[in-house]
């Protein structure tokens, strides 16, 4: 488990808002990604008959449809142990293996911190 006080504060503020889109739009995940910018993007869990995305998945979607060309770092707020093969594959893909990926419980605190490769 890692000291969510002792986080970098931009990794702390995609922590806190992708705990905040998880709540506010009753989904089972929230996810947040800071682009090469500094950028942010914010998503909840896609789940339509026709389209099934996870929060990560879509904000890496977001950010890539925003015209980001490369991540700092990611996390995603949700009740799973790990985060996903595919999601990790998402990020790698625009950030590199070496992306961090910060996997939070529903209570912000972040569990552990792993690299998308």
């Amino acid at each position: 488990m890692t000291d969510s006080s002792a986080l970098d504060p931009e990794d702390r503020k995609i922590v806190t808002l992708a705990r905040s889109t998880r709540a506010r739009n009753g989904v089972p995940e929230g996810a947040a990604v800071r682009d090469e910018t500094g950028r942010t993007y914010v998503a909840g869990t896609v789940a339509l008959d026709s389209l099934k995305l996870s929060a990560l998945q879509t904000a890496v979607a977001m950010a890539v449809a925003s015209g980001a060309e490369s991540l700092e770092a990611a996390a995603v707020v949700t009740e799973a142990e790990s985060v996903s093969a595919q999601d990790l594959a998402a990020v790698r893909e625009l950030g590199g293996a070496g992306t961090p990926v910060l996997l939070a419980g529903p209570d912000g605190t972040v569990r552990e911190t792993v690299p998308a490769g």
